[in-house]
């Protein structure tokens, strides 16, 4: 029987150390030392024998039996150990890098140029501590033309051609209804921007489209000159095109201000020359601009004799065209790849 263990041994240890998986580990166990397993069945002949005998085997036994069990355990640990070192071979990621291929890259999104923009110039105002303001593109009559002294019937309506709803309201023409929602929410003195898009039924040209983006700005305290209007705005537009650019003010009507200016910028895609954005004056329309008319501030609920304020309304799609010398306005909402892609 002696020999019967030590073959036993011999076969249970050399099965052990060339499996290949916990799985058949788990097989050799039951084979070996499971109930009805070999060495179990050696065990349990053992009373049979002669007591002298009987102790020799038994001790043999308990020692083959918790080599076995030795041998079992370390070769577990060994198969766990090499299968999470191969899986991690296989499925490791190192999550700070960049694995998208140059194909994978080419298909992510970027920025829009007017989105790029428009945080630009938030960065801007905020920076001077402006707060930024938003406002619905469906429009009610009254924030769009009534609260900016532009009531029913009046001339300036016609100054906007406009998309009406069915039920009485509009696109909205300008962010200018932007203002009118802050005066009823904010109390002064305070300085507000709100970016956002805007509509108009009209033809389309190289400079002029129907649906555009403006960022409209106000700034309410205590004797507000146009000195102030002038400074922001030169402040503006030298940190965007990270350079001094020559402006001008014109006269301008508009309803909600008092006085009105037009404020123009050098072209700069032809340098003043003259072209087609330019329509070749050498000037391109930027933003109307004044200080608030009185009844403006009225409708929004600000006493005139003690506050006043400066107001303007940025045509962010014009600035966009000065800044990367883009000719026509229309490549916007082109949706042409090869356009979004320059920027």
């Amino acid at each position: 029987m002696e020999q019967e263990l030590g073959t036993l041994r011999s076969e249970a240890l050399a099965a052990i150390a060339g499996a290949e998986s916990v799985e058949s580990i788990e097989e050799l166990r039951i084979k070996y030392l499971g109930r009805k397993g070999a060495l179990t069945q050696i065990l349990r002949s053992v009373g049979n024998l002669q007591p002298a005998e009987r102790a020799a085997i038994g001790k043999l036994s308990n020692q083959y039996k918790s080599e076995i069990e030795t041998a079992l355990e370390a070769r577990t640990a060994e198969l766990a150990r090499s299968g999470a070192e191969e899986k991690i071979q296989k499925q490791w990621i190192d999550v700070t890098l960049d694995n998208a291929t140059a194909t994978e890259r080419e298909r992510l999104g970027r920025l829009h140029p007017i989105s790029q923009i428009q945080y630009e110039i938030e960065d801007i105002f905020t920076s001077m501590g402006f707060e930024i303001q938003d406002g619905p593109e469906v429009e009610t009559d009254y924030y769009n033309f009534e609260a900016l002294n532009i009531p029913k019937h009046h001339p300036a309506r016609d100054m906007q051609d406009t998309f009406w709803t069915e039920d009485g309201n509009l696109l909205r023409t300008h962010t200018s209804a932007i203002q009118i929602r802050a005066l009823e929410k904010v109390k002064p003195p305070f300085k507000i921007v709100g970016p956002g898009r805007v509509f108009r039924y009209e033809s389309t040209d190289a400079s002029h489209e129907n649906t555009f983006y403006q960022v409209e700005g106000m700034m309410v305290d205590r004797e507000i000159t146009v000195a102030h209007l002038i400074y922001v705005m030169k402040k503006l537009l030298s940190e965007i095109f990270h350079r001094e650019v020559t402006v001008r003010l014109r006269p301008g009507y508009f309803p909600f201000v008092e006085p009105g200016f037009e404020l123009d910028i050098n072209c700069l895609i032809c340098d003043g020359r003259g072209c087609s954005v330019c329509k070749q004056s050498g000037w391109v329309e930027l933003l109307p601009c004044g200080l608030v008319h009185p009844n403006v501030l009225s409708m929004g609920g600000i006493d005139p004799k003690q506050w006043s304020g400066f107001a303007f309304g940025l045509g962010l799609n014009r600035l966009v065209m000065m800044k990367y010398g883009i000719n026509d306005i229309r490549h916007f909402l082109s949706g042409d790849i090869r356009f979004l892609k320059q920027f």
